[in-house]
């Protein structure tokens, strides 16, 4: 006879269960926690909103055939759907938002700068040849015997002042009506619009038709406008004319080229450069967008007119950063002590007084102190009866900007070194006092290492910041003074300001040479910011 392995012959300890059964699933409070219709209806509002966001992004990328594009958004909805439709994985529900911000708003710009980097996009290289070719036909378009004329009427899809123009013409031959911008023609039903005698519309539903004072306030824009036609484009003549003229420059597959039937030049397509480019080296000002390796960094390290004042800018601006840093980490820090004292009185009214350029707006402080050293009526030279020209000489202008940093930064570095020193315990300066060391010995030995290890991540944040002021250099000295044969490279030029004149203050933008010196801004950064990283963890190791 046979014992049941839980009856009253069995061996096995209470509770615990049969070998070979399948364990329980265990129940945690978490399991049982009911559903809030406050939660439920949280849940659905958000999921409600990731579903709109996923359906208004598919279709463009679906009219554009981004398959690969398409399956991620669809895998990363459906996958947000599972995790927070189920009670499992949560660490996951908190960890996954901040993630995909993190790729939105980090990652993925970060790749696309790189990306750039090793093109030539930027102004007359932002699309594809086809485009190109476009571009460049309907910009040759002219009036030839015998061209089409058409009633005009000038319009806008917004503002009259700012929305995108639009041409309503309409035919002589049939009457007609179309709307046409830089994309081409379309008709327009009789119904949408109403027509004067002599074929000028007046009103046409969706758009703002111009009156004349209006048009002749973006009369350069009008002008400007081309709408491809079939045999040709049209362009204005006048305010209330426009023809339909033909290309004199026109491609040619065969040879990969553009001919102008007046003059008979060719310009032959280069794929290295993405131009159209003549025997003699002359380019057509519309190319398209096309890789170019390592170009636009050799350019950096080569270009005699760019290499040469980029070293002497990279100097001046390490010194900048560590001058900003290092001097409102002192002065905030001395500040901070001060107040810090016990035999100090009205504490919280100074602490009041002297973050108060900490909360102004920076840009206007910024244009504040450029007026303040005006060297005719500023107020430094005017208060100290001084004479100096302080953006008009290298030196001073630079020291100019130190001390506008100084005053900005210095409220910040206060309020973090306060609340630093507040966490230090009074029991180890007293018991230095106690061994005999001085205040200047016990502020050494105990309380700057302390201070310095809470400190140490915001210093390296303060000196990647400054390295990168744009706006502390360009609204107050603009990067000058210039020097008369290099008016690209100021001394006091920032890299970031430099680099910003150098892609966008020439002839056109050039976002892929702004992409490149960029990573070479963020390299340095990176570089600086983990060796320091890297000897505040010793020093955190040594006073822990």
């Amino acid at each position: 006879m046979s014992t049941s392995p839980s009856g009253p012959g069995s061996t096995q300890a209470p509770g615990r269960e049969p070998v070979g059964s399948r364990p329980a699933k265990r129940r945690t409070a978490r399991d049982h926690a009911p559903i809030t219709l406050t939660g439920l209806a949280v849940k659905v509002v958000l999921l409600g909103l990731v579903a709109g966001i996923a359906i208004w992004a598919a279709f463009p990328l679906i009219e554009a055939g981004k398959w690969a594009g398409l399956a991620l958004l669809v895998a990363t909805t459906a996958g947000l759907f599972h995790l927070y439709l189920t009670r499992r994985h949560v660490p996951a529900k908190y960890l996954v938002p901040g993630t995909l911000f993190l790729i939105a708003f980090q990652v993925v710009p970060v790749l696309y700068t790189a990306g750039t980097a090793f093109t030539n996009f930027g102004d007359g290289h932002r699309g594809d040849k086809q485009g190109a070719i476009v571009a460049i036909q309907t910009a040759s378009v002219k009036q030839v015997p015998g061209s089409t004329e058409y009633a005009l009427s000038v319009a806008t899809e917004g503002d009259p002042a700012t929305g995108p123009l639009v041409f309503l013409v309409t035919d002589p031959a049939g009457g007609a009506v179309s709307v046409g911008d830089g994309t081409g023609l379309r008709r327009l039903d009789a119904g949408e619009v109403t027509v004067a005698p002599g074929g000028k519309v007046t009103a046409a539903d969706g758009y703002t038709v111009l009156n004349f004072g209006q048009a002749s306030a973006r009369s350069q824009e009008i002008t400007d406008l081309v709408v491809p036609t079939a045999g040709g484009a049209l362009r204005s003549s006048g305010l209330s004319r426009a023809y339909e003229g033909k290309a004199v420059r026109a491609y040619d597959a065969g040879c990969d080229c553009v001919r102008d039937s007046e003059t008979g030049r060719t310009w032959t397509a280069d794929e290295s450069t993405g131009s159209f480019v003549a025997a003699d080296g002359e380019r057509l000002a519309q190319g398209w967008k096309v890789g170019v390796g390592l170009r636009n960094f050799t350019r950096v390290l080569t270009d005699p007119n760019i290499s040469g004042p980029f070293l002497g800018t990279l100097v001046w601006n390490f010194a900048f950063a560590v001058g900003s840093t290092g001097g409102t980490f002192l002065l905030g820090t001395f500040v901070a002590l001060a107040l810090h004292s016990p035999r100090m009185r009205g504490t919280n009214l100074y602490r009041v007084l002297l973050i108060l350029p900490y909360a102004m707006p920076s840009f206007a402080m910024l244009l504040v102190w450029r007026d303040m050293f005006n060297s005719d009526f500023g107020l430094i030279n005017n208060l100290f009866g001084l004479g100096v020209n302080w953006f008009g000489e290298e030196w001073s202008a630079r020291a100019a900007v130190l001390l506008v940093q100084l005053w900005l930064g210095y409220p910040y570095m206060f309020l973090v070194a306060t609340g630093a020193l507040q966490a230090i315990p009074r029991e180890l300066t007293e018991a230095t006092s106690v061994d005999g060391a001085s205040p200047w010995q016990s502020f050494r030995a105990v309380t700057l290492p302390l201070l310095l290890v809470a400190l140490s991540p915001l210093l390296i944040s303060s000196f990647a910041y400054n390295f990168n002021n744009f706006n502390a250099i360009y609204l107050t000295t603009e990067g000058g003074p210039f020097p008369a044969d290099n008016p690209t490279n100021g001394a006091t030029d920032l890299l970031i300001t430099y680099t910003y004149r150098l892609a966008f203050g020439g002839q056109g933008a050039e976002f892929g040479f702004a992409a490149a010196i960029s990573l070479f801004i963020f390299a340095i950064v990176a570089v600086v910011s983990a060796v320091s990283f890297r000897r505040t963890r010793k020093q955190e190791e040594v006073y822990a």
